[in-house]
């Protein structure tokens, strides 16, 4: 194998997502012919004006919104041409989504929340990830209890515990104070660099923004990448 072919290999195999001409209208045109790569250890972040289609284009990178055209791409596979058991295998067991709302089930505690993650992925629970996160001491409450920051960081703890090959996030600090949110980003950087993942996010803070590897801003239809 010639050096330019083992390059390509060892690209293709670091390869965790691809996105090829993706193009989505409802009413009116949101975004054309958008091509994306996401590869281990890398984060990517998303930033554009309200109303631009930054969620929309997570949604469909993530698998929950099926595009107008194009293709994603996950371990060789079209997302929106397989089966559908097959593309819900796919979510439960290689992508964690972080969602703007928390989705926790408020009839249980913190840890009880936790503990349906593990019993879908047969994952344990991380001690040092909640201590990360500053939810320790919080476990044993019940979610009606814990604020709303603490809420959404036992959300993120509940994605992390499943161990996703990708994660998504929809302003995954947005309604945390500053030195909160330097904790959530970290856990998540030093999550994808220790388990080969990826993480790609929208947020609306360009300081946020740039803490990741790549930044993209969604405008006028396209993706332009500014860093």
């Amino acid at each position: 194998m010639s050096e330019t072919n083992k390059l390509d290999a060892l690209i293709a195999e670091d390869l965790l997502l691809q996105a090829n001409n993706l193009s989505h209208k409802f009413d009116y045109e949101l975004f054309k012919d958008i091509n994306l790569s996401l590869y281990k250890k890398e984060s990517i972040a998303i930033i554009g004006t309200s109303g631009s289609g930054k969620s929309t284009f997570l949604n469909i990178l993530s698998s929950l919104l099926k595009p107008s055209s194009g293709k994603v791409v996950f371990k060789s596979k079209d997302m929106y041409s397989i089966k559908q058991n097959e593309l819900l295998k796919i979510r439960r067991d290689d992508f964690g989504i972080i969602f703007q709302a928390h989705y926790l089930f408020r009839g249980f505690s913190a840890i009880e929340n936790l503990e349906i993650a593990t019993l879908l992925s047969g994952e344990k629970i991380d001690e040092k990830l909640l201590k990360a996160l500053n939810i320790d001491y919080v476990i044993n409450q019940g979610v009606g209890e814990l604020s709303g920051g603490q809420q959404q960081r036992l959300s993120i703890a509940r994605v992390l515990t499943k161990k996703p090959k990708i994660i998504f996030a929809d302003e995954p600090t947005g309604n945390l104070d500053k030195d909160t949110a330097n904790i959530v980003m970290d856990t998540l950087f030093n999550y994808i660099k220790n388990n080969d993942a990826g993480l790609i996010l929208v947020t609306h803070e360009n300081e946020l923004a740039m803490k990741c590897d790549k930044v993209y801003k969604l405008e006028d239809l396209k993706l332009q990448e500014i860093k």
